[in-house]
């Protein structure tokens, strides 16, 4: 049973590291470089204070006095409205109505100070932008998305004094009754913006939504998760990129472009259905689709664009907190990791709201996690000793009745019951504690809150590996040393062979992440620190009488 379990973790480990790096070698994931260059922002958007909340100096967007006094621009070229806010910077385009740039003010794409904010917005302009319309005219749609509209607004800063601000933006078709108008209301303090189209002339079914990427940071394929669309339509989550295009029908209760740690997700009320499309490569693009709006019933969702946390993505009552992907294990999802997932990922906020540091707050976890366990590892610590007493018996028995199984077999189980022996104890309380670790896994591989989050000296990034390797071989030393203390019921050339496992672990860890690294370490030393405590002071190891076969002490 031991040496199942050490192959099955291996095996399993393989297929966590394994799995990415057949992906580089088949070329299914583009070099750092190409990453970067698709991460890189091209902001519209100043980013000097000033300019981020002063009033807009162009006929477009013309500032005002007070929030209720509106201007009534007429477009004379392509110009930006931009929208300043504690959480990020807008820009959105007066040609086609579109968003043109989102920036995570409060996020950046590395842990330097001078590293550019994240840009939710993909960049390179091959396809249609957040907010765009479609019609069922392909020529209707392309005027809508290539015309000037008029903008207005009622405000020039967003704070707690003013938290509330409207831009509207209006676009005529000359000679026709069509008319489109985008109202957009932004909130100060909030990553959603409350989103309603009227039209008029339109006939027929009306999409809209995120576009292109929009909240896709970095297309990288992942352990767990899912990079690219997701949706939640009849309360069942679809989250399969289609070859080409793929329409879900239903009640549409959100539709969403995520990645990782970043995500824009359109809200819809009344929706029909919602289209995903594979846009090319690394590319894919979400709408909802809406019956024919009118005046009186407008297109209306809402949209959110920001950071996958787990509290805010909870406050907006959709299940969006589902999509972050607490129940993988190994080749699926699985409902009893989920359950044990969210609770130590709560314990982990809580500790870090007392102690301002991640990484002090996973070695207090780690801590917390193996006291709850200290009796099932006593369990198991107990009957490994014992059965690695008895295991000259056990041989002699296997050399006594190697041609007969069902004898040796009955043998066993009558040797195991005269001294009281589980030969599975050893194993089964490492089985119980595997959810736990899949589950805190999960947490640290997927959350938000470890991204760019310091530990101490060298380890500024928990989400990224050591990039010095001190705490990957840290581990494999406290490993090495935790194998010679355990007990085995191996044979010394298997003994031998399996010190290399230790060595095998250490190259699998240094492109694991920091936080992963540590919680491992911590975890090596609490049972070293364990088995020392229990060899010297509690546990009493049985002898087996020669004569009775019965075990005294």
């Amino acid at each position: 049973m031991e040496k199942r379990v050490v192959i099955f973790l291996i095996l399993s480990l393989t297929i966590l590291v394994g799995y990415e790096y057949f992906l580089r070698q088949m070329g299914l994931t583009p070099p750092p470089s190409q990453q970067a260059d698709q991460q890189a922002p091209a902001s519209t958007v100043p980013q000097t204070p000033e300019t981020a909340t002063a009033p807009e100096k162009n006929p477009a967007a013309a500032p005002i006095g007070r929030p209720d006094e509106r201007s009534a621009p007429v477009p004379t070229g392509a110009q930006t409205v931009e929208v300043a806010t504690d959480l990020y910077r807008a820009a959105i385009s007066n040609r086609g109505g579109v968003i043109t740039s989102w920036e995570l003010t409060r996020y950046r794409l590395a842990p330097a100070s001078a590293s550019p904010p994240v840009q939710l917005v993909h960049k390179e302009g091959k396809f249609a932008g957040p907010l765009s319309l479609h019609t069922n005219d392909e020529a209707l749609t392309r005027r809508v998305n290539e015309a000037l509209y008029e903008v207005e607004r009622d405000f020039s800063r967003l704070d707690a004094a003013h938290p509330t601000g409207h831009v509207t933006l209006t676009y005529r078709v000359p000679g026709s009754p069509v008319r489109v108008e985008k109202q957009l209301t932004f909130h100060h303090g909030s990553y959603v913006v409350d989103v309603a189209v009227v039209t008029e002339g339109i006939s027929g079914t009306l999409a809209t939504g995120l576009g292109t990427n929009f909240g896709i940071v970095e297309w990288s394929e992942g352990l767990i998760g899912l990079i690219g669309p997701a949706s939640r339509i009849d309360d069942k989550i679809e989250k399969d990129l289609p070859d080409t295009e793929q329409e879900l029908k239903g009640s549409v209760k959100w539709v969403a472009l995520q990645d990782k740690y970043f995500m824009s997700v359109a809200i819809p009320t009344g929706a029909t259905a919602a289209l995903v499309r594979k846009e090319g490569d690394r590319l894919a693009s979400a709408q909802v689709r809406f019956p024919a709006p009118s005046a009186s019933a407008p297109l209306a969702f809402r949209l959110y664009a920001g950071p996958k946390e787990f509290e805010i993505l909870k406050t907006l009552d959709v299940g969006l907190e589902d999509t972050i992907d607490f129940g993988w294990f190994i080749f699926g999802s699985w409902d009893m990791v989920k359950a044990v997932a969210k609770p130590l990922f709560s314990v982990l906020r809580f500790l870090h709201d007392y102690t301002q540091n991640y990484g002090i707050a996973i070695v207090l976890l780690t801590v917390g996690i193996k006291l709850l366990f200290a009796p099932l590892q006593y369990k198991s610590y107990k009957s490994m000793k014992e059965m690695q007493l008895l295991q000259p018996k056990v041989l002699a028995l296997q050399t006594k009745y190697k041609d007969d199984r069902d004898r040796l077999n009955k043998e066993l189980i009558k040797l195991y019951r005269d001294h009281k022996v589980n030969p599975v104890g050893g194993c089964l309380p490492m089985l119980l504690q595997m959810p736990v670790f899949v589950a805190l896994f999960n947490v640290l591989y997927m959350t938000i809150e470890l991204r760019q989050a310091p530990f101490l000296l060298w380890v500024t990034d928990l989400s990224m590996p050591d990039p010095y390797y001190v705490l990957p071989i840290l581990m494999g030393v406290t490993m090495m040393i935790q194998q010679k203390i355990t007990p085995t019921t191996m044979d010394p050339v298997q003994a031998k062979i399996m010190l290399l496992l230790p060595a095998f672990m250490t190259l699998l860890f240094l492109n694991f992440a920091s936080g992963l690294v540590l919680y491992w370490f911590t975890n090596n030393l609490l049972t070293i620190g364990q088995q020392f405590v229990t060899d010297r002071y509690i546990y009493r190891q049985p002898t087996f009488s020669t004569s009775s076969d019965q075990p005294t002490t």
